[in-house]
């Protein structure tokens, strides 16, 4: 079974059955995202949409926090240094967001974001992008972008928009309030709190029970869900139909099918 190296003591990966659990490791930096630390996690995020071996992926945080979002020590040093192009610049910015949020959004296998406490503006929008997300009851959350006079990133104002709804993503880009882990779970931000030392143990039970779940399934329906709010009703129908009967030839669905009448449960294999 292949391991993926991240070549960084900043981001810890580790193949657990087949669940494969990312750490965001600075936590004296409370997990602010640094050039190494999003590199390292680009490619771990890349391996892991192609290996066959993962079939969930959390994300965490080591130590207090989940990730302070944009290392703010680093924006001064970066403010006096010699700045190139604005193309350049931009073309960096969408490579690093795309291949970060992007990918998580894109990636057709589950995905949790488990959150030790804060998650606050890129690290918010990381959290975003992930299927479900469970928080600590000490977690909390904030977009953070109007406290430094930056404007988001990440796709945050996207991810937030289609979590919350439109006026309260307004209300917390504005305004950067912190939002507790009571308030996030009833705001939908959160699909579930748990006790400070129970995170770790909660969030891998549910990885590694999707993990081992329909995973062609899941790809389909996550096709499902992402079309669900651009589409209408009658073309939602045609495709889903059509992702239907492509499931329904899959060996996962006759092993499930057999699984029900023999009363136990199915072991999916992915075809």
């Amino acid at each position: 079974m292949a391991e993926f190296e991240s070549g960084t003591e900043q981001l810890l990966c580790e193949l657990e059955g087949r669940v494969l659990k990312i750490t965001l490791n600075r936590p004296d930096a409370r997990n602010a995202l640094s050039d190494d630390l999003t590199s390292a996690m680009r490619r771990a995020l890349a391996w892991a949409s192609g290996a066959s071996e993962v079939g969930a992926v959390l994300i965490t945080g080591a130590g207090s926090a989940f990730c302070s979002g944009g290392d703010v020590k680093r924006m001064g040093e970066r403010n006096d240094a010699p700045a190139p192009s604005v193309e350049q610049q931009f073309q960096e910015m969408r490579a690093r967001h795309q291949e970060l949020a992007g990918a998580l959004t894109q990636l057709r296998k589950p995905s949790i974001a488990a959150l030790p406490g804060a998650a606050a503006g890129a690290g918010l929008a990381l959290a975003l992008a992930c299927d479900m997300r469970i928080g600590a009851e000490r977690a909390f959350v904030t977009t953070g972008y109007s406290q430094i006079g930056l404007s988001g990133d990440y796709g945050i104002a996207w991810l937030l928009t289609r979590t919350v709804g439109p006026a309260k993503a307004r209300e917390l880009m504005l305004t950067a309030d912190r939002v507790s882990s009571s308030d996030a779970l009833q705001l939908g931000l959160f699909n579930q709190v748990v006790s400070d030392d129970e995170l770790q143990a909660a969030a891998m039970t549910l990885a590694t029970r999707l993990a081992n779940g329909p995973q062609l399934a899941y790809a389909y329906m996550k096709d499902n869900l992402d079309e669900a709010l651009t589409i209408d009703h009658a073309t939602a129908i045609d495709r889903e139909a059509d992702r239907l009967l492509k499931t329904r030839s899959t060996e996962d669905h006759r092993e499930a099918v057999k699984a029900f009448a023999e009363k136990r449960p199915p072991e999916f294999k992915g075809k």
